[in-house]
């Protein structure tokens, strides 16, 4: 069951949270998501984890998702009002303390005004600090700024300790709004969720959940609602803009028997669909679903952060610790206060929060600009493998070509006409749903009678062997023909052949078109141009179309003739002719075919709009809208996602050393270390929310 954990803002809580579920011996991989701050979990461990989130949080509550429809979790988000007017009067009354101290006639009252400006924004750290030690938690950044706090108030560094606190306070508001605001910029993919739908019921429009709408029922869509299922328009024409689902910003004209999905908006007109799925197999309800589980799949980075942070803050401490000790005792002259202010520094700066914040934020970013984009990755991981692309191979029908058949030239032979040909190929492919079959159904423009039809067989990446008017037809690749001993004579035109033979005698073949997307020339040349060393295609067609393809398309290796099973036989030699690559392989396909090799290859692209659902199953990436110019701009977001990563960590730990370097040798005072921690993993924050525009780069 899916659970919201209602109240929780704190990225680098919920990382702590998830960690200590994990302990739990019966939930080893549980994982929480950052756009809506939920986890999936069996109900019998609910109270277990909401014990723990009452430790790490208090307040945040465990509230069940029943449903997977309309109604399902809204994101609640951090309002900084109160924590405005604490730092306000704080900062106040610190500004009174710092000018009744240069006179001295007003004695002790600024010490009434530090007092109250170090209360005022400080209570709560002290309260939660306070409270994490009688559950156990005492290496956590509330004790560990508590502790510096009021170490440097013992050692009279009274302006400090206040500014300290303030700045901290200040920079945990300004962390949070960055942070919600990638957030919410993901979350605002969920606003495809539909909240309604228009059912017809004995004509009239009752508005209904769309998990209650049954498929085969009508739905009615007025102009500017999204359309809540996928099906058929049975009545009516309008433009939908489908760029929340596909980042394509052109309207799209839809009619009459043509399919629409989910997700998108009408525009002017009203339409009446014929519903073809229920909600949860929709297209809306997958893509959902997909940017949802995408921040559990954590990229390398991700990973070592969790892992250090566990023990960053336990070194710095001890440092400290030794810090306050050890130098008095031993160099003649040093004093236990001045060491024991040093020490209070490296507490300050002992919060890892600018890693543990940043780092999957500037994924969460990246994955985010990407699903605006229209490229939906299915996990940080896989955004961290698409850095470095060494191999990129294309599955020829449907992916580099439009996939739309026709029929260019029939030629018949001994004593068949053209039209008997396209008639025996017709009924041939009756049942077939593959879009040559499509293109030979619809050249035939006549009836087609299923009567006619004895034993059938769809021989997979062949053709068809069927029984028609009591005749053994056979139509498909000249394969087909030679493995049953029919003599033929083999074309050699661009295009796909489909021959057929009757009662084992040749009778003619059909020429098949397909086009060259337009953009597929210019977006092997955007992979070149970013370091993809070879591209290569993998077709089921002839050589000779093949090569045809190849050429136009300056492709490096081209392998004809395929069955299904010889992609996945080719996609492994592939990989073992370079053992030692350091590059990641990519395949991309489309059909249902195609699956067996996406799950093969290092990623799986699948062309989403004319993808199968087992594509896009057994994909990692999804182009929602087929247009192949996707692949390298997913690339490109990859990268330019790396690159803050990297600036993150150099950025984070760069400043926490230098500070650490100048306070152990007495240079820096407590300012400089509240920037090293608070302002540290601000800069860090909105760096990484530089990620959110990537999609526009």
């Amino acid at each position: 069951m899916k659970y919201l954990l209602q109240g929780l803002t704190c990225v680098n809580c919920a990382a702590k949270i998830e960690k200590e579920i994990n302990q739990i011996p019966e939930l080893r991989d549980v994982k929480i998501n950052l756009a809506a701050m939920s986890l999936h979990l069996e109900p019998s461990f609910a109270d277990k984890v909401q014990k723990i989130a009452d430790r790490v949080e208090p307040g945040v509550r465990l509230v069940a998702i029943e449903k997977t429809g309309a109604k399902a979790e809204r994101v609640d988000y951090y309002y900084p009002k109160i924590s405005l007017v604490r730092i306000f009067i704080s900062a106040v009354l610190l500004g009174g303390a710092l000018l009744l101290d240069r006179k001295d006639y007003y004695g002790d009252i600024s010490y009434l005004f530090y007092a109250g400006a170090y209360l005022v924004v400080g209570y709560p750290v002290l309260i939660r600090a306070l409270n994490n030690i009688f559950k156990g938690r005492i290496f956590d950044e509330k004790f560990l700024m508590s502790i510096a706090t009021l170490g440097a108030i013992a050692v009279n560094a009274l302006g400090e300790a206040v500014s300290v606190m303030l700045f901290y306070a200040a920079g945990q508001m300004f962390q949070d709004l960055a942070v919600n605001r990638s957030r919410r910029s993901i979350s605002e993919l969920m606003n495809l969720r539909p909240d309604y739908a228009n059912l017809l019921l004995n004509g009239r429009s009752e508005r209904v959940d769309p998990d209650e709408v049954l498929v085969g029922q009508i739905i009615e869509i007025r102009p500017g609602e999204r359309v809540p299922l996928d099906g058929i328009v049975i009545e009516g024409s309008s433009y939908v803009d489908s760029s929340a689902l596909t980042g394509e910003s052109k309207p799209r004209r839809v009619e009459a028997g043509m399919e629409i999905l989910s997700g998108v908006i009408n525009g002017s007109g009203l339409l009446r669909i014929r519903v073809s799925k229920e909600y949860a197999q929709s297209s809306v309800a997958k893509i959902l679903e997909l940017v949802e589980n995408a921040a559990v799949r954590k990229a390398p980075a991700e990973q070592f952060i969790t892992r250090f942070a566990g023990r960053y803050t336990q070194l710095v401490v001890a440092g400290a610790l030794l810090t306050a000790i050890i130098p008095p005792l031993f160099l003649p002259g040093a004093a236990f206060n001045d060491w024991i202010y040093r020490a209070l520094i490296l507490l300050v700066i002992s919060c890892p929060c600018a890693l543990v914040v940043s780092i999957p934020l500037g994924y969460f970013g990246g994955i985010g600009a990407a699903s605006r984009a229209g490229i939906l990755v299915k996990g940080a991981n896989i955004l961290d493998q698409l850095v470095n692309v060494d191999t990129v191979i294309f599955d020829k029908t449907g992916t580099i070509t439009r996939g739309v058949f026709e029929v260019i030239r029939i030629e018949s032979i001994n004593g068949f006409n053209e039209k008997e040909i396209l008639e025996w190929a017709a009924l041939a492919e009756i049942y077939s749903s593959h879009p040559i079959a499509r293109s030979i159904r619809e050249a035939w423009q006549g009836g087609l009678d299923q009567d006619v039809i004895g034993r059938y067989e769809e021989i997979q990446g062949s053709g068809i062997k069927a029984v028609i008017k009591g005749s053994r037809v056979l139509a498909g690749s000249s394969l087909l023909l030679e493995r049953e001993g029919i003599e033929h004579l083999r074309k050699t035109e661009p295009g796909t052949m489909v021959y057929v033979a009757v009662d084992g005698q040749y009778v003619g073949c059909l020429l098949i078109s397909d086009e060259l997307k337009r953009e597929t020339a210019d977006s092997i040349q955007q992979l070149k141009h970013l370091g993809v060393r070879q591209i290569i295609m993998l077709s089921g067609d002839d050589r000779n179309t093949s090569d045809t393809a190849a050429g136009e398309l300056a492709v490096d290796q081209v392998y004809a003739e395929l069955l299904p099973q010889d992609k996945v036989e080719h996609l492994e030699a592939i990989k073992k002719l370079v053992p030692d690559r350091q590059g990641q392989l990519i395949f991309v396909g489309d059909g249902i075919n195609d699956a067996p090799v996406l799950t093969r290859a290092d990623i799986g692209v699948a062309m989403g709009a004319l993808g199968s659902d087992a594509a896009i199953e057994a994909a990692d990436v999804v182009l929602m809208d087929d247009h192949l110019n996707k692949l390298p701009h997913a690339i490109q977001i990859a990268r330019f996602t790396r690159k803050i990563v990297i600036q993150n960590i150099i950025l984070a730990l760069g400043i926490k050393a230098a500070v650490v370097i100048l306070g152990l040798m007495g240079t820096a005072t407590m300012w400089e270390a509240v920037f090293a921690d608070v302002g540290a993993a601000l800069l860090a924050v909105l760096n990484a929310t530089r990620t959110l525009r990537a999609g526009r780069l």
